[in-house]
């Protein structure tokens, strides 16, 4: 009879519960957060607690105290570095337990098991996306078919307007032809009279004849 045993072994003797114990806590200190049944994550909160406590106080005897229960030295500085920085202000309540859906199969609780430090995802100061507020009308049906309509229309004229550019992009320029100056007709320089300087030459030649004679 087991009156007034508040102690869950697990279906486990005391070296397979105290060995699975210790690999969950590292687990749970290297990855911040995991999934287990929910008997295991209830086990696991009063096993890994007093530990994160220890870690505030960071000196040989209490290292030395966590690693006899991790058995992990990688664990053992992830809790004292990171882990006991994070947690130092908090009294206590280091770790949160949240339920899930039932395991496929043999429907068994599962739960998801994190420190409260390290949480990401969820709470009030984790960044939140700004959702955009639509209004409802008691006329729903008509105001999403108006809605719909609105939505089809701008669609078909953006596309049209991409088309256009397309188009427009496509096309091959043509040069404008340029406006023709008129033709200015310059001035030719006059000839000067060849004939009359031969003729005179001659005349000028028969004069100085008859003054020589």
């Amino acid at each position: 009879m087991r009156h007034g045993d508040k102690i869950n072994n697990l279906s486990r003797t005391k070296s397979h519960k105290r060995a699975l114990l210790s690999n969950l806590a590292c687990q749970l200190i290297e990855h911040k957060r995991i999934n287990t049944t929910l008997a295991k994550a209830k086990a696991l909160r009063v096993f890994v607690e007093p530990l994160i406590t220890k870690s505030k106080k960071d000196n040989t005897h209490n290292r030395r105290l966590v690693f006899s229960k991790l058995q992990d030295k990688d664990a053992v500085t992830e809790l004292f570095g990171p882990v006991s920085n994070k947690v130092a202000d908090r009294p206590g309540g280091y770790t949160r337990i949240i339920k899930l859906q039932a395991r496929m199969g043999d429907a068994a609780d599962m739960a998801m098991i994190e420190l409260v430090d390290f949480n990401t995802i969820y709470g009030k100061d984790t960044p939140s996306e700004e959702v955009k507020k639509t209004r409802r009308s008691r006329r729903g049906g008509k105001a999403k078919a108006e809605t719909d309509n609105t939505k089809a229309t701008e669609t078909k004229s953006e596309k049209a307007e991409t088309s256009e550019e397309a188009v427009k992009a496509e096309e091959p320029k043509v040069e404008e032809p340029k406006p023709e100056k008129p033709e200015v007709e310059e001035p030719q320089p006059e000839e000067p009279n060849v004939k009359e300087e031969k003729e005179e030459a001659p005349k000028k030649d028969d004069s100085e004849k008859g003054k020589e004679v």
